[in-house]
């Protein structure tokens, strides 16, 4: 899958690479995601099918990350939004996915909104 990145009116592409909470071994998986400021903005959602992601499960067990996005990589720290940013940030996903709360629906617990926050590179 090509990496692409976000628009107006449609989201992008994001190779999202973690640490395995289980295995320590790095983990990579194509996820959509939209900017808000310097963040980037991704749904745990599997398919919306009931259960997390594993790659949200890996973030919360080690939130530190690598993005590779169509500019080039990024180190990120990941969290989930809260309260008012939660619903700013679902505001905006609905705008990108007009069923997005039917599918929702579908799933026996909230999907979390994963913010991807900048951090700085460690250098060498």
């Amino acid at each position: 899958m090509a990496l692409w990145r976000p628009k107006a009116h449609r989201w992008g592409t994001l190779r999202l690479t973690t640490v395995g909470r289980r295995t320590a071994r790095e983990r990579s998986v194509i996820i959509a995601y939209f900017e808000d400021g310097p963040d980037l903005i991704a749904m745990a959602m599997n398919g919306w099918a009931a259960g997390e992601p594993a790659w949200w499960l890996n973030l919360q067990a080690h939130p530190d990350a690598k993005v590779d996005l169509v500019d080039g990589p990024r180190l990120v720290r990941a969290r989930a939004a809260q309260g008012d940013e939660r619903s700013r940030l679902w505001a905006r996903w609905r705008e990108l996915g007009a069923h997005l709360d039917g599918y929702a629906a579908l799933r026996p617990s909230q999907t979390a909104v994963v913010v991807l926050a900048p951090r700085p590179d460690p250098g060498p």
